[in-house]
């Protein structure tokens, strides 16, 4: 790890009471984009055993998820990948984890349409995954406020319909993001 990034958080969701701070790790190869990825997936994905690049102890599964919740019998019921991710990848963690929720995150619906062209000519099984696309301006903009200490306060978000509303360093986001099925 190259740099870690502490974020202070608040909730006004009584479903989401997150802890008081969380930290996220900026690895070798990863910019801060990653670093924005991981983090608004924890928050978009939040469950209380939700975990941020844990290794998932099992020898068939030769992956790190960037996000990844486990159950009490340490199989993965939510696995989140943020960023470039083969379907290769996908295809595999699908096979090793079955039980789990398989989700990718992009910056953008640009780049969520590719990696769906891309699983379609690679016949990867339908209703399996899941993808979340960012708003691209939104998206630029977390990634610019991002500091090695930051606030956050979110105010609600859900799939249905697919929004995020939330204060980062003193900066209001009410976004809308796309969700994408394969």
């Amino acid at each position: 790890m190259t740099s870690k990034f502490t974020f202070q958080l608040t909730s006004d969701d009584r479903r989401r009471p997150f802890p008081h701070k969380i930290i996220v790790g900026q690895g070798v190869n990863e910019s801060v984009r990653h670093v924005a990825l991981k983090f608004l997936g924890w928050v978009l994905f939040y469950r209380d055993r939700l975990q941020i690049e844990t290794d998932v102890q099992n020898d068939s599964v030769p992956f790190v998820p960037d996000l990844v919740e486990l159950g009490y019998d340490m199989r993965p019921l939510l696995w989140v990948e943020c960023g470039d991710c083969t379907t290769s990848k996908l295809h595999k963690i699908a096979v090793k984890c079955p039980e789990a929720e398989i989700w990718a995150l992009k910056r953008s619906p640009e780049e969520a349409e590719t990696l769906l062209q891309s699983m379609a000519k690679e016949e990867l099984r339908r209703g399996r995954y899941g993808i979340v696309a960012f708003d691209p301006e939104m998206f630029a903009e977390v990634c610019g406020l991002i500091r090695e200490r930051s606030s956050f306060h979110w105010f609600r978000g859900s799939f249905d319909p697919a929004l995020l509303q939330f204060e980062l360093n003193g900066l209001w986001f009410d976004a809308p993001f796309t969700v994408y099925r394969h």
